[in-house]
């Protein structure tokens, strides 16, 4: 029997112990990949039956959640209960999250799980607690320089059937984000795709869409100088590495039905430039996806949804694409 998924727990007091139970529930009818989840089998046992969800736990390892998986929600523990109700984090809040996260990740690692999948966190109420980091994706590549020692340099990927998209920088304000745009960076983090469409998810030739920072791509430099001492060169050398590779070219052309058949990912120089397209044509079913680290991460794309955590109304699809996905990856890895 082939490996379990490592799902971590989140948020406690989000919707990502509702979704995790959702997904569950739906195991059967929509053939979904074993996982275990993360945590305390008391606090999802108090969550199912505030949802009114009848399920089955089991306190399980790793080793054995796949075949516990058809019966009951396997539940490895990490040692910290969580207390917190749907939509109100507590002191609990932060070091469930984080021990889950530090677990699923261990597991990946020694082989005892084959991806990791994780739940929503709230920034706000880790940074509150300490943490260190601007998110997951960086907490992530801190924890896997137990492979080898390096921390490596993670790429994020928003993925759907539709569209895939990939910003160059991430969590930055705009203006730090132009200033921190360069040439290397973009070759960089084009390198790391195109090897993980490549690894990962089965592209022979990955085909990779460059977009403009500036209106038009700069305009022949009349709207911004970036796209051509910046952007330009790094498609360049990209080329010469023998990636197929386009750019820079105008964002607000790139997304359209049609210009989208023409690659297999875009990416681009900001945060929003990239996700708005991505969460208006798959806000339900995108999956985040982390590239660039010795192991596999996918994610729900979207957030902890306090209002309706709780309430059963939290939709369970982007969880569900990001576990079918983790799996997809996991057995294209290891062909």
């Amino acid at each position: 029997m082939s490996k379990a998924l490592a799902l971590t727990l989140g948020e406690p007091a989000g919707i990502g112990p509702d979704i995790a139970i959702a997904a569950w529930l739906n195991r059967r009818e929509l053939d979904l990949p074993a996982f275990y989840l993360i945590g305390d089998s008391a606090f999802i046992t108090e969550r199912a039956r505030v949802l009114g969800a009848t399920i089955a736990v089991a306190d399980a390892s790793a080793e054995d959640a796949a075949e516990l998986f058809a019966d009951a929600l396997p539940i490895v523990k990490t040692g910290i209960a969580a207390t917190a109700k749907p939509g109100h984090p507590d002191d609990s809040s932060a070091p469930a999250a984080i021990a889950s996260i530090r677990h699923a990740v261990a597991d990946v690692i020694s082989g005892r799980a084959s991806a990791v999948v994780t739940n929503p966190i709230a920034k706000s109420v880790l940074y509150r607690a300490g943490f260190s980091h601007p998110g997951h994706t960086e907490f992530l590549a801190q924890l896997s320089a137990a492979v080898n020692g390096t921390v490596p340099h993670p790429v994020m990927m928003l993925w759907s059937h539709e569209l895939a998209v990939v910003p160059v920088t991430i969590h930055l304000p705009l203006r730090d984000a132009i200033a921190q745009l360069t040439s290397d960076l973009i070759v960089r983090t084009g390198r790391i795709v195109a090897a993980d469409l490549k690894a990962r998810l089965g592209i022979a030739r990955p085909r990779l869409a460059i977009s403009g920072l500036n209106p038009h791509a700069g305009e022949d430099g009349t709207l911004g100088t970036e796209d051509q001492s910046i952007i330009a060169p790094a498609v360049a050398i990209l080329q010469q590495d023998g990636i197929d590779v386009r750019g820079p070219l105008p964002a607000d052309t790139m997304f359209h039905e049609a210009a989208r058949k023409t690659y297999d990912c875009a990416i681009c120089m900001y945060h929003d430039q990239a996700l708005i397209p991505i969460k208006t044509i798959a806000f339900d079913d995108g999956v985040n996806v982390t590239l660039g680290l010795p192991f596999i991460r996918t994610s729900p794309d979207h957030g902890t949804a306090f209002d309706i955590a709780g309430t059963g109304r939290a939709n369970p699809s982007s969880l569900i694409a990001a576990l079918r996905l983790a799996a997809q990856m996991a057995a294209a890895s290891s062909t």
